[in-house]
């Protein structure tokens, strides 16, 4: 465009460039090939139909079989539930307006996706939060005698939603608030915005949203961790305790890694825009990290469901059309212990569980014999007492 200036009487004509902000309400931005949108819009495709099949078939097991329905499994199923919602918000309206090329849906749906995609994405992420402090506490004992039963798990259920919905709420009511992301078709918290209000909420969401979240995680995983290391390597001799040792070790790994990539590139890049708010970010590149978080949905339920022994029996069961009540002998077969207990039906956790503590009363009683030598021997068969001192050496370690 070129404008007329006058400078000390003199006129002459200047190329200036004309900046406009383009509307994203209003039509697709030209500075962005529509054969993005197309590729988007396809990928949200995909992404929303696998997580919708996958964790409704997550849910629709657990309702068929009751051996599921237990304690363990509350915050795995809610996993789902948030992942499902997810999807079928969020994902639904991205679908939709990846395949226009811009967000015609209106203001009013912003919104809506921006709270629902972070309210459910924000439950999901606290889910497996409390679901690596719960397998901690079932192995790890922390309170000795207490045991996660359907209070304790109902609690960390409240927990989960209220604190989310704490933290998601404010930018609807002022504080912050959910605008069009700048790739324009989808929406999401106001990282660029200079003021300093809107810092200080971005600042505290992501402390209380990811960096929380994921010390509990590396926290009680490690923890874990440790236990098991502890009782396999004080007696070479206890196979029994390499077996858990190794599983819980791939587990780990699989989802702190499984955590890691799926939130840490969103959560860079909002922090980054946070404090940088002019810097200059493609909007194509911009968009990845939350398309990518957005993913999460699809493999959360692979991991933490179907890499499931106890569920996978149920779902196998299932689609061969067989009864929806299956003997807890046969979800949780636990060798290791001559009797079922009233718990066997806990599932692969506790599975776990019984072989570590199992090893601990083992390392434990193997130490006292070994302290005693041949005095506790003679005294054993003075005493006839002594075989019921050994059976409650083993009760102080139930599955």
């Amino acid at each position: 465009m070129e404008s007329l200036v006058s400078v000390n009487g003199v006129s002459f004509t200047e190329a200036t460039d004309k900046v406009e902000s383009e509307d994203p309400f209003a039509g697709p931005l030209t500075t962005i090939a529509p054969w993005n949108y197309t590729f988007l819009a396809g990928l949200m495709f995909v992404v929303t139909s696998l997580s919708l099949s996958e964790n409704f078939t997550v849910m629709l097991v657990t309702f068929r079989f009751k051996q599921l329905r237990q304690p363990l499994n509350y915050i795995i199923v809610n996993l789902s539930v948030a992942d499902f919602l997810v999807s079928l918000i969020g994902g639904t309206i991205s679908f939709l307006t990846n395949a226009r090329g811009y967000f015609f849906l209106g203001k009013w749906a912003c919104v809506l996706e921006g709270f629902a995609v972070t309210y459910f994405g924000i439950v999901a992420l606290w889910s497996l939060a409390i679901l690596a402090f719960e397998r901690f506490f079932v192995i790890c004992r922390p309170l000795k005698n207490v045991r996660l039963g359907g209070k304790h798990a109902a609690f960390g259920l409240l927990f989960v939603w209220t604190f989310s919905f704490i933290w998601t709420i404010p930018p609807v009511l002022g504080w912050n608030s959910y605008t069009v992301s700048k790739i324009g078709t989808t929406c999401e918290p106001n990282w660029y915005s200079t003021d300093y209000s809107d810092h200080t909420y971005i600042i505290t969401f992501f402390t209380t949203c990811f960096i929380l979240p994921l010390a509990l995680i590396v926290g009680s995983y490690g923890k874990l961790m440790q236990k098991l290391r502890k009782v396999s390597n004080t007696h070479g001799r206890l196979g029994n305790a390499r077996k858990p040792d190794r599983e819980v070790a791939r587990m780990v790994i699989v989802m702190i890694l499984a955590f890691m990539i799926g939130w840490t590139p969103y959560a860079a890049f909002s922090i980054t825009v946070t404090i940088c708010p002019t810097i200059h970010i493609d909007p194509r590149l911009g968009a990845i990290p939350a398309f990518f978080s957005k993913t999460a949905a699809v493999y959360n339920p692979i991991i933490y469901v179907f890499m499931n022994k106890q569920f996978r029996k149920c779902l196998i069961q299932m689609f061969k059309g067989g009864s929806a009540s299956l003997d807890s002998t046969h979800l949780n077969q636990t060798s290791d212990r001559g009797a079922a207990t009233a718990d066997s039906h806990m599932g692969e956790m506790s599975t776990i569980a019984a072989r570590v503590h199992m090893s601990v009363c083992s390392v434990k009683k193997t130490e006292e014999e070994e302290e005693k030598g041949e005095e506790d021997e003679q005294g054993q068969s003075e005493d006839g007492d002594t075989k019921q001192l050994s059976i409650n050496e083993y009760k102080v370690c139930p599955l």
